[in-house]
């Protein structure tokens, strides 16, 4: 209800008389609670304002809102919501009357037969017409001296009526009539009701065959009106059931088995949580398809639906469409990721994404079985509607030739949007790749991170090379890991990155050969002053000891942006650290992750660590697996760690031949300044029986935080 405007006014109408009354009163609770004021406001403001009188006279507002509620009740039952000056006459209402309360009835015009207008009446919400419908039926039932039924039976009936209707037509309806049984309630509407009409036993029957109810539903959103018609009841037992589990740090709901009623409690509770759901987890409750068809009204009004391992197939695909394509979803983000949806399943998630309704932001397909054939259904839907999404990562699937040939087009599309295209590992070879980047140059202003990581451009990275050239292209990440890239292909995009530098944050050509000359263009790079590059990624790039030392060096020329340098598996060596050590040292570094993974220096260490000291408060993750520190290097490490500066959180020192007393100074140094690291991967080293008891000890420290250790020896 709140995210409807007229329930905002209705509250802060309600709230504002309240809060400002002398005398204190119990905030409204309920929408019955909310709605109940709210009449008494209407009908207190039509006398003061129309009838100038400070009294208001019982018996004239009991006519005037009976009359309403049989208008509002008899319509509610036609489906009718606009009714004409004659209906209102067939009730006993006043044209005037109608018009005066104004924030009940409001009058509108409506065209009809060509040029002729006629005025037409309806309640100012539908709400309000199936509140006053309650209200009306509540007072006839009390007003009916004839009748055997009991309030019990009564409301039954009602309910019954309401579960069987297929669209929710009178849910709301129940929800306010329930709540208008509570004696409670009912005090607020003195003069009104001349006699009340509940009591305990009465209470507890209904709330009873409510939970019966709950129980034999075959329908979730049934299930959920039912809910809060408990609620208005005042009672929450089964949903205070569901909160003590989730209140229960050792809960896990994958491992039980929740009857109806309690998953119907789950999703109740997760749909009137009071923190903004923002994010809905499946795994955290059941991952599989039983839990995405329990749990559906939760990830219909999520923005972000994290679906990723729940072992969905096929089957999720059709349901997921369904919420694609509703005008009522908010659903902005989804991730599959990990999930065997198969070619089958894709085209069924088509059907929603081509829907002109749909509205996602962000789709991620990560290794979910796709092949050519889902590929080209799955593009050929987002052509159809291109201007919402933003991010599309299809890595570790096979769009091939004709996939690869539709997503191009999609890129040229002037209304395609899309920020983030993510194609780690699609088998995509010189051909697609060339039509990617070809269209990517006719349509270049909104692309911002482009990851071919593991595929085989071939040529085409020239071709990409131009786009980076171009003043228009905004992009800032990209990823070419292990696209056998060499000399003269890296040479092409370090020189396009010279002629544009400014954009670009995060380049990452791992597992590739630049060259000396392609190493050269990079050092070059980093040497301007316009470029901003946050993270450089060179692993095992077989780079020689002079090609480092010049990268390094034009770091040191303009240290402040870079936050990230991966340069392991290169010939470093002692001389090379030794010169990263210098940049490390320069107060306007800020270098926040260093990888220096198998780069064959040992007394470097000493150099890095001195740097560090001097240094110490960027550095988060460190990497210096697979070098001969030994004891003496990390007893150096150590000292670091002492630091209280230093807030170090990830530490790798795989294979990095340590034994006993280097793990012992490493451990009496995280017990000195235990609150900040998170990791620490000590695999493929001696520590022996004595590191592995203090590393045991360490863990049971209060103050230490360490959330993964890694010690296969």
């Amino acid at each position: 209800m709140c995210h409807i405007p007229v329930f905002c006014w209705i509250s802060s109408t309600v709230l504002e008389r309240m809060l400002s009354e002398a005398e204190s009163t119990e905030i409204p609770k309920t929408l019955t609670q909310m709605f109940t004021h709210f009449l008494i406001y209407q009908t207190k403001l039509k006398t003061q304002k129309y009838d100038g009188k400070y009294e208001v006279d019982l018996q004239q507002a009991k006519r005037s809102i009976f009359s309403l509620g049989k208008l509002a009740f008899e319509q509610l039952e036609k489906g009718n919501l606009i009714f004409y000056e004659e209906d209102l006459k067939q009730f006993g209402i006043d044209v005037r009357e109608a018009s005066v309360y104004s924030g009940v009835c409001t009058q509108i015009l409506r065209e009809e037969f060509g040029l002729y207008l006629r005025k037409v009446y309806s309640f100012v919400h539908l709400s309000i017409q199936e509140f006053l419908a309650a209200l009306f039926k509540f007072l006839l039932f009390l007003s009916d001296k004839e009748t055997k039924s009991s309030m019990t039976d009564f409301l039954k009936s009602e309910v019954d009526k309401a579960l069987q209707s297929e669209n929710g037509h009178w849910d709301l309806y129940l929800r306010f009539l329930l709540g208008l049984s509570l004696e409670s309630n009912q005090t607020h509407l003195r003069g009104i009701l001349t006699q009340t009409g509940s009591n305990s036993d009465s209470k507890q029957g209904i709330v009873e065959y409510i939970k019966m109810k709950i129980k034999d539903s075959p329908s979730t959103e049934k299930s959920i009106n039912l809910f809060h018609c408990l609620n208005e009841l005042n009672d929450h037992s089964l949903v205070q059931e569901i909160q003590k589990f989730l209140n229960r740090t050792d809960f896990n709901f994958s491992r039980i088995i929740l009857s109806p009623a309690q998953w119907s409690a789950l999703v109740f509770l997760l749909l009137n949580s009071e923190e903004k759901l923002d994010e809905f987890q499946l795994r955290k409750y059941k991952p599989s398809e039983e839990g995405l068809l329990k749990l559906l009204p939760v990830i219909k009004v999520s923005r972000k639906s994290d679906l990723q391992s729940c072992n969905l197939t096929e089957k999720s695909c059709s349901t997921l469409a369904s919420i694609l394509s509703s005008n009522s979803s908010s659903l902005r983000e989804l991730n599959l990721n990990y999930n065997n949806l198969q070619d089958s399943g894709v085209k069924l998630l088509s059907d929603g994404l081509k829907n002109p309704q749909c509205k996602l932001q962000t789709l991620k397909l990560y290794n979910c079985g796709i092949g050519e054939e889902g590929c080209v259904a799955l593009v050929s839907a987002l052509r159809s509607n291109p201007s919402h999404l933003r991010e599309l990562d299809l890595s570790w699937n096979k769009p091939r030739h004709s996939g690869g040939k539709l997503l191009s087009d999609l890129l040229k599309d002037p209304d395609c949007k899309l920020e983030k295209l993510l194609l780690c590992n699609c088998s995509i070879e010189e051909e697609v790749c060339t039509a990617l980047a070809s269209s990517l140059s006719s349509n270049p202003s909104h692309l911002r991170e482009l990851n071919l990581n593991y595929n085989k451009p071939g040529d085409s990275v020239k071709l990409l090379s131009y786009l980076l050239r171009d003043p228009h292209c905004k992009l800032d990440k990209l990823q070419l890991c292990n696209c056998s890239i060499e000399e003269e292909g890296c040479a092409a995009l370090a020189s396009a990155l010279r002629s544009n530098p400014s954009h670009l944050r995060e380049l990452n050509l791992n597992y590739n050969k630049p060259g000396h000359s392609g190493v050269k263009l990079l050092s070059d790079l980093l040497k301007d002053p316009h470029c901003k590059l946050e993270k450089l990624k060179l692993c095992d790039c077989t780079i020689t000891e002079e090609g480092c030392k010049a990268l390094v060096s034009g770091l040191i020329s303009n240290p402040s942006y870079l936050r990230e340098l991966n340069l392991s598996g290169n010939e470093t060596g002692d001389s090379v650290v030794k010169l990263i050590s210098d940049l490390l040292q320069d107060t306007r570094c800020k270098l926040g992750k260093l990888q220096l993974k198998s780069c064959k220096f040992q007394e470097g260490c000493a150099a890095l660590v001195s740097a560090l000291k001097s240094n110490p408060s960027h550095m988060r993750e460190l990497d210096l697996s697979n070098n001969k520190l030994e004891d003496s290097g990390v007893k150096l490490l150590s000292d670091l760690m002492k630091d209280p500066c230093c807030k170090l959180e990830t530490l790798q020192l795989c294979n990095c031949s340590i034994g006993e007393e280097g793990c012992a100074a490493l451990v009496s140094a995280l017990r000195s300044n235990p609150s900040h690291l998170r990791e620490l991967n000590l695999k493929l080293n001696k520590l022996g029986e004595s590191g592995l008891k203090l590393l045991s000890d360490l863990q049971k420290d209060p103050h230490c935080k360490l959330e993964k250790l890694k010690i296969i020896t």
